[in-house]
């Protein structure tokens, strides 16, 4: 099989014919939202306000700017635990997250948030926030694939997950209106097995070969726990960011945080009890402490308690540390799902967990606390609700699993420039490397050989030698 990942023409042309692409369509159909537009004077007046303060801008930016951190940051350094991927894990999440909100921001737009006339699509601030929970979803899922496709590939699976997610999205919060304030089951789950589904469709028979880069250096997870700390500091404002005003959001602020620290506590004794020396392994430490925040987002702004959110916590980060030891080894060696990053410990199953969680939190509430509307705008009995949310986390999982394997076939083809099985998880095949992290100094060299450790030029001159 021959594998050409010379991107020189291809990815110069696929990013400007895509960003030619969202010029246009922005020019076409976006348009301010009267809080952003200049018209706001105007809106003033008409509803009495005496302050700019009022300004939705000044009550959502705040969030805005935690989840944003979280999807840039968070992600892209959680991804650089790969010794030899640095470059690619935190420079193709830039690349997809900048493509995709844009494209989410339109995609969004034309189901959410049209003027009266339906003609534009209106943007504030509330939009730029959902635009970046919907990317949160796709660098889940480049998580799975993570050193194994090009960066045109991702920006193709980019293109077409943002447009699945905003359907499931809009299903499930507009048709069935489900409760899914922090994205359990939009964000997490869908996200998870779509990206699980993917890589299950692109899996490769000789990935052995580079199973020597798959590895962490003590550099490369002291970069990667730089992202879980800023996604385990900033989760509290992503599971509230578009809650209601009021006790609402100030509920899940509180409900997150509890069940983050939880899922600490609970990671941490289990990675040292499942290990024969007690000691820690920090791809728990990076991932499975993160866990609570996952399975707490569809029941962040219901009455769950502090001590249910514990609960929640306890749960996710027992069950996602055993997910690492023993689900992602029987995952690849028998249903043949390579998940470099292990989005399945700490997505998928804590999103499903959080699924369940809200439909048993739904079903035992009494919904008049909730205010006259109940839990949704189709006032139901607690029952009924409880079903809608069941259905709606089946039909993330279902939606996910389909449109993985088509967005999977279509990523097989060949034109899309996916590096050789013997050179995954390698920043050399699409970046210019410092020439002292280079594998091969040899420009003509196609194959990519372990990199040498070159001693101190103060040497003396004969031991100035390379060490394989």
């Amino acid at each position: 099989m021959a594998w050409n990942t010379n991107l020189r023409w291809r990815l110069p042309l696929t990013c400007l014919l895509l960003q030619v692409a969202m010029v246009v369509l922005f020019g076409v159909f976006m348009r301010y939202d009267t809080d952003a537009d200049v018209s706001w004077w105007r809106e003033k007046a008409h509803r009495n306000i005496t302050t700019d303060l009022e300004n939705e801008f000044y009550y959502r930016y705040p969030s805005f700017q935690d989840v944003h951190v979280m999807v840039f940051m968070g992600f892209g350094f959680l991804m650089t635990f790969l010794q030899r991927y640095g470059f690619g894990g935190v420079g193709f999440n830039f690349l997809l997250a900048a493509f995709g909100i844009q494209w989410a921001l339109l995609m969004q737009g034309w189901f959410h948030h049209l003027d009266p006339k339906g003609r534009y699509i209106l943007l504030g601030i509330e939009s730029l926030i959902n635009a970046d929970f919907c990317v949160a979803s796709v660098c889940v899922a480049f998580g799975a694939v993570l050193g194994k496709v090009s960066p045109i590939q991702l920006l193709v699976m980019t293109l077409f997950q943002v447009t699945l997610f905003t359907v499931n999205e809009y299903i499930l919060l507009d048709i069935l209106e489900v409760k899914d304030a922090g994205g359990s089951m939009t964000i997490h789950t869908f996200g998870a097995y779509f990206g699980l589904t993917v890589t299950w469709i692109l899996y490769r028979r000789n990935l052995e070969h580079s199973k020597q880069k798959q590895s962490s250096v003590y550099h490369s997870d002291l970069f990667a726990m730089i992202g879980t700390l800023f996604l385990w500091m900033y989760w509290p404002s992503f599971n509230s960011a578009i809650s209601s005003h009021g006790d609402a959001q100030h509920r899940a602020a509180i409900n997150t945080y509890c069940s983050l620290a939880a899922s600490v506590l609970t990671s941490v004794a289990l990675s040292s009890a499942l290990n024969k020396k007690g000691k820690l392994d920090m791809v728990h430490i990076q991932n499975a402490t993160l866990a609570g925040g996952v399975g707490v987002g569809t029941t962040a702004e219901m009455m769950l308690t502090p001590y249910g959110a514990l609960i929640v916590g306890f749960f996710c980060g027992f069950i996602s540390t055993l997910g690492f030891v023993f689900l992602t080894p029987f995952l690849e060696s028998r249903l043949r799902i390579q998940d470099t990053c292990g989005i399945h410990n700490l997505h998928g199953i804590p999103g499903v967990l959080g699924g369940i969680a809200g439909a048993v939190t739904v079903v035992f509430a009494d919904p008049d606390m909730y205010g006259p509307a109940g839990f949704s705008k189709k006032v139901r009995e607690s029952r009924i609700q409880g079903k809608f949310q069941i259905y709606g986390l089946l039909l993330s999982l279902a939606m996910a699993l389909v449109g993985g394997i088509m967005v999977g076939l279509i990523l097989r083809l060949l034109f899309w420039g996916q590096p050789a099985d013997e050179n995954c998880f390698e920043d050399e095949v699409y970046w210019e490397v410092p020439e002292e992290n280079r594998a091969s100094h040899d420009p003509e060299d196609s194959t990519l050989k372990p990199p040498a450790l070159l001693i101190p030029s103060g040497t003396p001159a004969f031991s100035q030698v390379l060490v394989a």
